[in-house]
């Protein structure tokens, strides 16, 4: 397919509502010079921090430099990293309005301690907890209200308690009132019936546990490996959805529908630096090229060649248009 700035004008139109698990990212990199004399572990020297939109946030943030309509819903609490959140979510430019506030349970936060390129700790804050009833009544209220003004629903689940069945029905319900797209990133620590949604996009790992098969890495192209396609065919069935996108890694990705034969995408990565975050790329570029009206096949290939970019750059990174428009001028 040909990607033209025409078609950046066409993405800039849509208008997505990312629905998950909300994190804030915090890394802390710093140098080891010598053991703290209270417990056998090293001091670190702090000489940078940074912190990212994370979860679904950073779904919502890919989308934020194609589209200045972006909606983000999820949970945080009544703290300090709500609050960071809120403050990186309207620099990247993503509407923070339709987020939930907890009395109780804090914003999901985790901070990565690194020195000479090598992760020391991870420092987490979570409590899980699924949704309340109430909590699922404001969510139907604002979604409904949301709803006109929108092209499509990213449905962003790790596993932290936001993403339910209820939940999943009522935005199916919603959607399809409206006919918005709905595309789901599942989590395999949370296995839900996905019927009414429009397409799910579990990586490798995720596809094959989904499925309940093993997989033993077979030799030789996608498109004839008999495991990876019998996956396809399974989760097909099992999600009874039209279409199941699972992303390969180095191997591009492998696209599923309902009727119709299963299509590889080969990988535009040209060099891999850190795969953190390229799911997120993915799911985000491709929901906004569907609402954009191009086909299943055009927007997956969008969503590779977003994905090949951000595996190229160190920590939780986004692309810009110009450089998504550079992948495809410099496709052979």
């Amino acid at each position: 397919m040909t990607f033209t700035r025409n078609c950046l004008g066409n993405l800039a139109k849509c208008r997505i509502l990312v629905i998950g698990d909300v994190m804030l990212d915090h890394f802390i990199w710093g140098h080891v010079r010598r053991i703290s004399p209270e417990a056998p572990v090293p001091i670190v020297e702090v000489t940078k921090e940074e912190f990212y939109p994370g979860g679904a946030a950073n779904v919502a943030r890919n989308i934020s430099p194609f589209s200045p309509n972006t909606h983000l819903m999820g949970r945080v609490g009544k703290d300090m990293a709500a609050d960071k959140l809120r403050t990186l979510l309207i620099e990247d430019r993503v509407d923070p309005a339709p987020l939930l506030v907890h009395e109780t349970l804090p914003t999901i936060s985790k901070a990565r301690v690194s020195a000479r390129q090598q992760q020391i700790v991870r420092v987490d804050r979570e409590k899980l907890m699924p949704l309340a009833d109430s909590e699922l009544a404001e969510i139907e209220q604002r979604l409904r209200k949301l709803a006109p003004n929108l092209d499509a629903i990213i449905l962003e689940d790790y596993g932290k308690g936001f993403v339910t069945t209820a939940l999943m029905e009522l935005v199916a319900k919603i959607a399809a009132e409206h006919k918005l797209i709905v595309t789901v990133d599942p989590s395999p620590r949370n296995p839900l019936p996905w019927a009414g949604v429009s397409l799910v996009k579990p990586n490798r790992l995720e596809a094959f546990a989904a499925a309940g098969l093993e997989d033993h890495l077979l030799p030789g192209p996608p498109l004839q490996n008999a495991e990876l396609l019998e996956v396809g065919r399974v989760l097909l069935e099992k999600w009874n959805v039209a279409s199941v996108l699972v992303t390969l890694g180095e191997h591009g990705m492998m696209l599923f529908e309902r009727g119709k034969e299963p299509h590889h995408i080969p990988t535009r990565a040209r060099e891999v630096y850190d795969v953190s975050g390229a799911g997120d790329t993915a799911i985000a570029l491709l929901t906004l090229a569907l609402a954009a009206g191009f086909s299943l096949q055009d927007a997956a290939d969008i969503a590779n060649h977003a994905s090949g970019i951000v595996v190229g750059k160190l920590g939780t990174a986004t692309l810009t248009p110009d450089e998504l428009l550079a992948a495809f001028a410099s496709k052979p």
